[in-house]
Parts: structure tokens; sequence; C-alpha cells
């Protein structure tokens, strides 16, 4: 096993531009010689004037726009998207809206250049699992923090009729820029704000909830990113609190959740995302809720393979030091639940009208994915997995 920092290496070339009225700045950002695709989600973009301002500040070029991107971005949608990128031969794309959106973007831009099937890109019986070696320029114009997908190279993609969701990830993958403006956040509802805060608090979560290897920097800009996101979170999600410091704190944490400056030489863990996905996938709740169900389940049922790194959680993040170690970490998943509620995000099934029925069929699901060894150690078996699912009921 793992007991110190692993050799790594670190690359990211975004480009991240942050802060009031930088949307302009796209004039310079955009090659002005290159036929750009605009694409985004489902008109919020047009209603509150996001993407009128885009398209002033891209004169004397070609433009054209693919809206539709769903909020679990779906392959059948994106193919269409893949289509009309190939007929219409558009040579940059520009992602507008949350992560939904840019993880969608990530696959067109992959798929439309792609030597073969685009649905080759995934894995887990799906398709073929061949790497990306090439992909469209794009970039991004964030309005929802949550995914930190402006700032990574990953993707995650719903197959409707197969009932899955997958991710990839390449090196070419990374958006050239990111465009954050946190005033762009004011016109979000309380449920998305919130959502946006679990995510990134749950991404930050599988970085660090693992094992020590001493990984003192790696480790410190979890526990401050956490403490941010307790701090701030009960404040973003008031809709009508347009504190611009305020969001623009819950922007960048969120890019850096999952930027991978958190990740280099240290393990990671994902399961709460496997086990997450096939929620969302079966009975399309929100993907940051599922992760409010599975986490505080999968921290209980794996306290003992996680009990030193929940040590450290409880005190350096929740300062609860006057307690013996079980306390600690009984306490540590009790606030972590207690945090997600206040958000406004049930953490048990039944809070979402759903029982005991779900456990089998979303452990079937994980068995069909290739999800039977999971975790930081490889170690969360499907057995494990469907201890979490019952105690999360």
């Amino acid at each position: 096993m793992q007991t110190e920092i692993a050799n790594f290496n670190f690359y990211n070339p975004t480009e991240i531009v942050f802060g009031k009225n930088r949307i302009p700045e796209l004039d310079r950002l955009v090659p002005k010689d290159k036929k750009v695709l605009i694409l985004y989600g489902g008109g919020s973009v047009i209603r509150f004037g996001t993407l009128d301002k885009v398209k002033e500040a891209l004169p004397n070029r070609t433009i054209g726009e693919f809206g539709g991107i769903e909020a679990n971005p779906t392959y059948e949608t994106l193919m269409k998207a893949v289509a009309l990128v190939k007929a219409e031969n558009y040579e940059f794309l520009l992602a507008v809206g949350g992560g939904s959106v840019i993880d969608g973007t990530k696959f067109i831009a992959a798929g439309a250049i792609f030597d073969g099937d685009p649905i080759d890109i995934f894995g887990a019986g799906i398709g073929k699992g061949l790497p990306v070696t090439k992909s469209l320029p794009f970039g991004t114009v964030l309005t929802l923090p949550a995914t930190g997908s402006e700032m990574n190279n990953g993707a995650v993609v719903t197959f409707v009729e197969k009932k899955a969701k997958l991710s990839f990830g390449s090196p070419f993958s990374f958006p050239k820029f990111s465009i954050l403006e946190p005033e762009l956040t004011y016109t979000l509802p309380t449920r998305q704000l919130a959502n946006g805060v679990i995510d990134s608090f749950v991404h930050i979560m599988e970085q660090y909830l693992t094992y020590p290897v001493g990984g003192m920097v790696q480790d410190r800009f979890s526990e401050g990113l956490l403490q941010t996101l307790i701090e701030i979170g009960p404040k973003v999600i008031d809709e009508k609190n347009h504190d611009y410091n305020l969001r623009a704190n819950f922007m960048w944490t969120a890019t850096n959740a999952l930027n991978r400056i958190l990740a280099p030489g240290v393990p990671q863990d994902w399961a709460s995302h496997s086990l997450g996905h096939e929620i969302t996938a079966l009975y399309h709740i929100d993907h940051a809720r599922t992760l409010a169900i599975v986490l505080p389940s999968l921290m209980e049922i794996r306290q003992h393979e996680k009990r030193e790194k929940l040590i450290q959680y409880a005190e350096r993040v929740w300062h609860i030091t006057d307690a013996t170690e079980d306390e600690k970490i009984q306490l540590a998943i009790s606030k972590t639940r207690a945090f997600f509620e206040q958000l406004g995000a049930p953490t048990h099934f039944k809070e979402y009208d759903l029982g005991e029925e779900v456990v089998e069929p979303l452990v079937a699901q994980l068995e069909k994915h290739q999800l039977t060894a999971i975790s930081e150690r490889r170690d969360q078996t499907l057995e494990i997995s469907r201890r979490i699912y019952l105690n999360a009921l």
C-alpha cells in the first residue's frame, strides 16, 4: 500500500480569466479566423442576457449556436452537436453554462474529430474505452460553479437507453480558457447553488478522505477549501444575497476542488461518485443530491478503512478535539450529514420516496458497469457497495 507521496506529473494549461466584466475579453481569447459554435443548456443564458453578451464580444466572426444540452448531458443530444460540427465545419467551440454544458462540449470537441465511432471513447461495457488523441479547441464561460470542469480535462456523459453515466478524460480535453465572472451566479436559484456547494465539497472529499501518505500540502489545501465551503455555504445558497466576495470565493473554491491541484501524489477514492451516478441514471435525482445520500453512508460503512483520515478530518475541518477517536469519527460524520441537510439536500433514500427496492437494481448497475473493485484501495466490493446503499435508506 502507498505510504508516501507518489511520483507525479502535474499539467494544467487552462487560462483562467476571473472577475468582473471579463466576457468582453472573448474577442482576445477566441481566434478571429475560426468558425465558432456556441453551446449552452436550457435557455437561462438567453433569459438573463449572458448569450447576448457573449455574441457581442465576438464581432466579425462566423458564429453558430447549439442549445438544449441537458443538466446531465446525454450522448444522444451531444451526437447531434457532433453531426452539426462536422456538417458545418466548426473550428472552435465555446461552452456557455455550468459543468454539464462544459462536459458535453468536451465530448463534442473530441467526438467531432475522433477516428471511429465516438461511443468508443467510453468503456465500462458501453464502448471500447479508446484514448482521445485529438480534440477541437474550446473555451468556456462558466455560469454555475460546481464541477470544476472549467479547469480540468474530465467529463461525464449520460446514456439514456443504456441507463449509464460514464466519464472520460484526456490531455487534449482541457479548455483553452475559462471566463469566471462571479456575478453570473446572481441569477441562480437556491437549489442550484446548494448543489454546487455539495458537489464541490464531495469532490474535495474524494481526494482527501482516503489514507495518509504524508501529503501535507494536498491535505492542507483540501482542509482549507472544505472549511471555506462550510463557512460560506449557508450564505451562498441565499439566492438574494448578492455579496460579490462571497460568490467569488464560492466560484474559485469550486474550481480548485477539481482542477487536479489536490490530487498529485496522493490516493483518490471516487466511490461516492460511482454509487451516485447509478442513482441519477436510474432515479433521476440531482447529481449533488446523490452524493449527499452516499457520502455520509460510505463514511459510516468504511470508517475502519478510512479511520486515520476521518480523525484528521474531524480535528482539522470540524475542530473536534475534546473526544475519543471513535467519538471524533461519529461526530464528523454527523456534522457532514447535518451540513448537507442544512443546505436543503436530504441524505436518505426515504426522503426521496425511495426504499429498499432500489438497492439491488443499483448494485446490478455497478456490476454491469464493471464497478466491482472501487475506492482508493480497490477493495470496495459489490457487497460493500450494497451495504452503503442499505445504510442510506
